[in-house]
């Protein structure tokens, strides 16, 4: 009797502990049904325009090079000749002063001051190759130079140090070690970076000259001042190129 009546009271409370009610209300005399089940909405996220260049950004279009309508304006063919000439001069230093065997053509062409006027080593003295490990410097048509001249020498970069004996300077060639190789490195960097500054300055001297010109557009001149960065860049890479060469043969790569 207890166990029956305990069906009758539990069961339906479990049973309907597992219904859903939903809410309702009365419109009408009808009865209205709201249902419980959750609206979904689709969302989906659209890149914004600013994030869609992402991927682009930093990958800038090749400028294009119109010589004559630069030339319309400035004088192109100086621009180049100047900026082919700090390459040259570079390359100039670089076989004079750059040498891993110290030889006599290294150094007779190394710029002395004397009597207010620069002059080249080999102009105020005779030099030779005494033998594979020394070189003779003779200053006996002008000793008043010598101060000067070991001035010069210690400070080519060459890793030379001369020794003086009355108008005669006798410098060691010295062998070469490491230290040598990262001292003619260091050398060829700091004449790179001044070939590199001078290119720099040619692109800044014709570019202040287009921007002077009366009656040209603001876009036309942008355009062109594209380009002409364009062209020094080029002499740039390449004077970058050069150094890269004689570093790693320096070095030893």
């Amino acid at each position: 009797m207890g166990t029956r009546m305990l069906q009758r009271l539990v069961y339906p409370t479990l049973i309907n502990s597992f219904k859903t009610v939903s809410p309702a209300f009365i419109h009408n005399n009808e009865r209205i049904v709201v249902s419980n089940l959750p609206n979904f909405t689709a969302v989906r996220n659209y890149a914004k325009s600013k994030d869609k260049g992402k991927d682009k950004k930093g990958k800038g279009a090749k400028v294009e090079i119109n010589v004559a309508a630069i030339s319309e304006l400035v004088p192109v063919d100086k621009m180049k000749d100047r900026c082919n000439a700090a390459i040259d001069k570079m390359k100039e230093d670089f076989a004079k002063n750059l040498s891993l065997r110290s030889t006599t053509g290294s150094i007779e062409t190394l710029r002395i001051k004397f009597e207010g006027k620069d002059y080249e080593l080999q102009e105020l003295a005779q030099i030779v190759r005494k033998n594979p490990k020394t070189m003779v410097i003779n200053f006996a048509s002008f000793p008043q130079a010598i101060p000067n001249a070991l001035k010069a020498i210690q400070g080519s970069g060459l890793n030379l140090n001369p020794q003086q004996d009355g108008t005669t300077l006798y410098v060691p060639v010295p062998k070469v070690t490491k230290e040598h190789r990262e001292a003619l490195a260091k050398n060829a960097k700091a004449l790179y970076i001044k070939c590199r500054d001078a290119v720099k300055d040619v692109q800044s001297d014709f570019n202040k000259k287009l921007k002077r010109q009366n009656g040209v557009s603001e876009d036309l001149v942008f355009n062109l001042t594209k380009q002409i960065n364009a062209i020094c860049d080029e002499y740039q890479n390449e004077a970058k190129l050069i150094y890269d060469t004689k570093h790693n043969e320096l070095v030893g790569k």
